[in-house]
């Protein structure tokens, strides 16, 4: 629609003009239950705004942001204007304002089924209905009019009209008065996008945070946690509470600077798009956080890093917050990094610097060799710029950079950085600039020497060791040898091992800064021979680690002999890298797997060992080979399935590994026989989660029919069973399948995000490539459209994740070359996402043709 995709330019010539004193937002939701509403159109909800605001230059025009089916009111200073006239669908134009001014707008705005603005979901096991905001970057307009910017704050009260028998949360504390309607205290001056409200028959559970203050004051912070009344059962709220209550203590021990927001509610929220949200006062979260089944530690630590991470926004993000999104940077590197940094500090998740370097690495490593990728500090233009821009590079290799940061500058100047800037810039907007001067100051170092190289540049390095011994079998000489488009100074730690019985153990370390092309190191000559070279041991910096050729050997041979776990996880992490870049054949890279995958003790970097097997067969491995490949997995995965001890987390994920990969009739059979009994692994409990695992890939080759899948939604009538069941009925081997799923997710509306999220996941399937490719063309023929006719989350997930990428690749990128030709003029945020999509599949050529040749 015109008008929906704000412009830089555009946001700064209204900042410029305008300074914003404060909202007062009137919702009505009590249309969200009750039969449809009368006529076409979807389901809409009364939203009244008043808005108090300055204008530098009286008489200047203003527009204000609204995205809503209709507008039936719009007075400006006791003046009343035409709808008609002053709204187009997405914004109201004000043809002149005075120095001071008074707006109200009386809309009706729609429920979302797509997770954006106010969603609404209706609970299928109860028929309940549930209702949340999810607006970043700019989806608060779908709400209510505003000034869609981060850097117009301004303080917020809200009140909501909510059918008998619900609650209602805000950002501030609230309560239900006597008319009925819930009134919500006045916030401090925050940002559009982190205003919430959250109101349903949730289950809500409560608690309280105290900290003593170096006043004598007492800080009292009253926590809340909910949920859907059907997952109550589920629902641990005292492990959610207890990380929530250790992060708080970290954060104020290390920032000296209370929790500014009040109270602290934290929603999990059904048909959720992104992991979590940080509205200050009411964090909302995916409902999959809420395990119905047995789960690994691991995703207890990934649940706890983003409690973490949301509550490090709190100060990095809502107390201060970036004035446009090309330093989104400054809140979502600093919430990743601290995120890991106050998880292995304050609770019981010691190793999360290891999955910081197995996972969220390697999503910054594959996002920073896109042809999109881009410096940290972006150049964001617009607002689908903006959408897209939540990434691999703004989150995982900010975070990495930022840890390097810390190894560059110390602990405690970043920190007393953090402090000054939080004082410096509360409930304001800040610039790379702001934050770069208050680390000089602590640090004493030329932080924008620093910026340039690792801010304002894009791209990965490599570091390769080069080592020569003596005779008498000592280091004679060892240097770093770095490659990439951009050389930059780099922090890290050489480490030395060697075979010694049973173990691959470190015997010999230093510090070195790698500097230009070739850096020497002359802290570990002398030392005994190295049978590994680890450059980059203890992760310090953001790097492509590559190996000599003896130390590669060493790995081939010893990898689960490592002893440390975190040395361990990088090694694998960097073995992954040379399969993704062809250096290594995939079918190596599997047999490591197979190898030594079966000795890894942690379970997160077991996990990804797992992902990143399978990516290897399905992406990278040589066509001719898929079939043994697909055998030597599932025959590996089921083996150490039955030598995992029983009950523990490895033999959980071992089931789920098997299941992934389940190749031949032997495996089809052992699924089936855990699903109806007749066959059982000691100490394996099939929960309800564990048996939609086992039974999408009967779905999917099949071996289970349509009525298996409805006679398995009858155990599990829950909106997660219903998202099971779409997923697996759209993966059946069959045309007429394919065609009822293509035709649902690509030709319709009328499924939500979630089930759209599930038909895509059911759909692509990499063994059907035979059925899946009568629908390239029509990828091609359809992303235009549908990117301008859906929201931009349904058409990013269309574009990515319908891409045919399963079928041959050399046919598959002709066709991506030619849509991309003739469409020059596509908006460009969609253009990315094709170009994307076709980086990741001439990459995987170039590892089939590596793979072919081992």
């Amino acid at each position: 629609m015109p008008g929906e995709n704000l412009s830089r330019d555009e946001a700064r010539t209204r900042a410029e003009l305008l300074s914003v004193e404060a909202y007062h937002v009137a919702l009505d939701v009590r249309s969200a239950v009750g039969d449809a509403q009368e006529g076409a159109g979807p389901r809409t909800f009364r939203s009244v705004t008043t808005i108090r605001f300055r204008a530098a230059e009286p008489g200047a025009p203003v527009f204000v942001d609204l995205v809503a089916p209709s507008v039936t009111g719009i007075t400006l200073n006791g003046r009343e204007l035409d709808p008609a006239d002053a709204f187009d669908g997405a914004r109201i134009t004000l043809d002149a304002v005075d120095a001071e001014n008074v707006l109200v707008v009386d809309a009706r705005c729609a429920y979302s089924r797509t997770g954006e603005g106010l969603h609404r979901f209706v609970d299928p096991e109860d028929g309940e209905v549930y209702l949340y905001t999810q607006y970043e970057p700019a989806d608060a307009r779908r709400v209510f009019a505003n000034f869609e910017q981060p850097d117009l704050k301004a303080p917020f009260r809200f009140e909501v009209t909510a059918p008998e028998g619900w609650t209602v949360w805000s950002n501030g504390e609230g309560a239900r008065d006597a008319d009925g309607v819930w009134r919500f205290a006045e916030t401090r001056p925050i940002s559009t996008y982190i205003t919430a409200v959250v109101a349903g028959p949730y289950h809500y559970e409560t608690d309280v945070y105290e900290r003593a203050l170096p006043d004598g004051t007492t800080l009292r912070i009253p926590l809340g946690a909910m949920c859907r009344k059907g997952l109550a059962r589920h629902f641990d709220a005292d492990d959610i509470f207890l990380v929530t209550k250790q992060g708080l203590d970290f954060f104020h021990e290390h920032f000296d600077y209370p929790y500014p927001f009040g109270k602290y509610d934290q929603a999990f929220v059904p048909e959720y798009n992104i992991g979590a949200m940080e509205n200050p006062g009411c964090v909302t979260f995916r409902e999959e956080f809420v395990f119905r089944g047995n789960v690994t530690q691991a995703s207890y630590e990934r649940r706890a890093n983003v409690i973490l991470h949301e509550m490090a926004h709190m100060w990095f993000g809502d107390l201060v917050t970036m004035q446009w999104w090309d330093d989104l940077w400054l809140k979502e590197s600093f919430a990743d990094f601290m995120g890991s940094f106050s998880m292995v500090e304050a609770t019981r998740f010691t190793n999360g610097w290891v999955t910081f370097a197995n996972n969220r690495k390697a999503w910054a490593y594959r996002a920073d060799q896109l042809p999109s990728t881009h410096p940290i500090t972006a150049d964001i233009r617009d607002l689908e710029d903006a959408k897209l821009n939540f990434d691999g590079i703004t989150y995982a290799k900010g975070a990495s950079v930022l840890k390097q940061l810390v190894a560059y500058v110390g602990r405690d100047a970043f920190l007393e950085g953090a402090r000054r800037y939080f004082k410096r810039h509360a409930y304001g907007n800040t610039r790379l600039g702001d934050l770069l001067s208050v680390l000089e100051e602590t640090s004493g170092r030329d932080m924008k020497e620093w910026s340039r190289a690792w801010l304002e540049t894009s791209g990965v390095n490599s570091l390769t060791p080069e080592v020569s011994c003596d005779p008498q079998g000592r280091v004679a000489s060892l240097a770093v040898v770095q490659d990439g488009d951009t050389l930059r100074p780099h922090r890290v730690v050489v480490g030395l091992y060697r075979v010694e019985g049973a173990k691959l153990v470190r015997y010999a370390s230093t510090g070195a800064d790698v500097t230009g092309a070739r850096t020497e190191v002359p802290g570990l000559v002398g030392a005994d021979r190295p049978d590994l070279v680890l450059v980059n041991d203890e992760d310090l910096t953001y790097c492509k680690t590559r190996f000599d050729e003896g130390s590669l050997a060493t790995l081939r041979a010893h990898l689960g002999d490592i002893d440390d776990p975190l040395a361990r996880a990088l090694c694998w992490s960097a073995l992954w890298n040379l399969t993704r870049d062809a250096l290594m054949p995939a079918r190596d890279f599997i047999g490591l797997v197979l190898r030594f995958a079966g000795r890894e003790s942690d379970i997160g970097v077991l996990q990804m060992l797992h992902a990143w097997a399978r990516g290897a067969l399905v992406h990278y491995a040589a066509p001719g080979w898929r079939e043994e490949g697909g055998r030597l997995l599932a025959a590996g995965a089921l083996t150490e399935l039955r030598r995992a001890e029983p009950g523990s987390q490895h033999q959980l994920t071992w089931a789920r590994f098997l299941a992934s990969v389940a190749a031949g009739p032997e495996d089809f059979q052992l699924l089936a026989g855990l699903l109806d009994g007749t066959a059982r692994i000691d100490g394996l409990d099939v929960d309800q989660e564990l048996r939609w695992a086992f039974l999408a890939p009967l779905a999917a080759h099949g071996a289970a029919d349509e009525a298996a899948i409805a006679a398995e939604l009858a155990r599990d009538d829950t909106a997660s069973g219903k998202r099971h069941e779409v997923r697996c009925l759209a993966s059946r081997p069959s045309a007429a399948v394919k065609d009822q799923a293509w035709a649902a997710v690509v030709e319709s509306d009328a499924l939500s995000n979630a089930l759209v999220e599930a038909t895509i996941a059911g759909f692509a399937q990499p063994s059907q490539r035979e059925l899946t490719a009568p629908y390239a063309p029509k990828y091609f023929a359809a992303i235009e459209r549908v990117w301008a006719e859906r929201s931009i989350q349904i058409g990013m997930d269309v574009v990515r994740d319908l891409y045919p990428s399963f079928q041959d690749p050399g046919s598959t990128l002709a066709a991506t070359d030619a849509w991309l030709a003739a469409h020059e003029s596509a908006a460009p945020a969609l253009r990315r996402l094709v170009l994307e999509s076709r980086d990741d599949l001439a990459r995987a050529q170039r590892a089939q043709e590596r793979d072919a040749r081992a």
